[in-house]
């Protein structure tokens, strides 16, 4: 049995009295854990309320509160991959994770993620992060190493002051593509619940894309200034010639961050990205292929740091399988 060294927290939400029972609100939140779990748990004092008091069967439900709750597994799967960390000051620390390892605990990970281990690493139980990236992707985040100044950092994301640069290794199919694209569409959850989808509404996300290089071809110089093609759902410009069963790298740009915003832009164009097992199709469940990560790399941060002013830049040395 492994369970979270630090408990995870839900919100009671506001309800119409009368009230729910802690335990029926908890079963409801969580199906996936028996209600007899959770009597268990809250028996055995491992649910809290937001003063780290254990409740019990009693205690009233209370819209707006926080409750805590220790995560338990049978079984956690290990990564065997390390973090790197890159710079660390009194305000942020950069760090660059592996492929497989989840940024914060979540599904089958309650201890093996970024966030545990960073702060088993430093000692410090308040480092944050300050934005995510997908467990299968490899690359920089940002984390806060304490509370106070954790805000200014987050809105550097909130309001797109913060240039993240991706790059990505994809299948460049027989279709006439250009260099550059600009894509603009809504992206919704989808089916799975853990699949997002392009749908009709108003634009939510937008992706910079920009082909580099095809293998076994001349590079692309990374710093045209061609105007990119824009593209709502999916349709491929034609102005170039023809290739096919190619692989190419390319330098991707997300404007807005949305989940699965990358992943789902250049699937769009008929270009997945390699190793990918949710786009453009959901591949049958099974363990990690650790010899085959997904080939998405967050490879460059660059913003105004809100308290020096100073401009940051970090940049990960991890390579795609190029």
């Amino acid at each position: 049995m492994t369970i979270a060294r630090s408990p995870s927290t839900v919100t009671m939400p506001d309800s119409s009295a009368p009230y729910p029972s802690i335990l029926t609100f908890l079963v409801t939140r969580f199906p996936q854990v028996s209600g007899e779990t959770w009597q268990q748990r809250i028996k055995q004092g491992k649910v809290l309320n937001d003063a780290g008091v254990p409740i019990d069967p009693q205690t009233p439900y209370s819209p707006g509160r926080k409750i805590h709750y220790f995560r338990e597994r049978d079984r956690e799967p290990v990564i065997p991959f390390t973090e790197t960390i890159l710079f660390q000051n009194e305000e942020i620390l950069v760090a660059c994770k592996p492929h497989f390892l989840p940024v914060i605990p979540g599904g089958p990970y309650v201890n093996e993620c970024l966030l545990n281990r960073l702060q088993e690493k430093t000692g410090n139980p308040e480092l944050t992060p300050v934005n995510r990236i997908d467990r299968e992707t490899a690359g920089l985040v940002l984390f806060s190493v304490k509370k106070e100044n954790r805000g200014l950092y987050h809105d550097l994301f909130m309001h797109g002051r913060v240039e993240k640069t991706y790059q990505a290794l994809c299948h460049y199919p027989e279709v006439q593509a250009q260099g550059e694209w600009l894509i603009e569409n809504r992206i919704e959850r989808g089916s799975p619940w853990f699949r997002m989808k392009v749908a009709a509404g108003a634009v939510n996300s937008r992706s910079q894309i920009k082909l580099l290089e095809v293998l076994g071809s001349t590079p692309i110089k990374e710093e045209s200034n061609k105007i990119p093609a824009i593209v709502g759902f999916g349709s491929i410009p034609a102005d170039v010639g023809r290739v096919q069963g190619k692989i190419a790298r390319f330098q991707l740009t997300p404007i807005t961050g949305k989940k699965h915003q990358l992943r789902l832009h250049l699937s769009g164009l008929g270009m997945g990205i390699i190793n990918d097992r949710y786009y453009p199709d959901l591949q049958p469940e099974g363990d990690d292929d650790f010899d085959n990560p997904l080939q998405l790399v967050a490879q460059a941060l660059r913003f105004d740091d809100p308290i020096t002013g100073k401009k940051m830049e970090f940049r990960s040395e991890r390579k795609l399988l190029w």
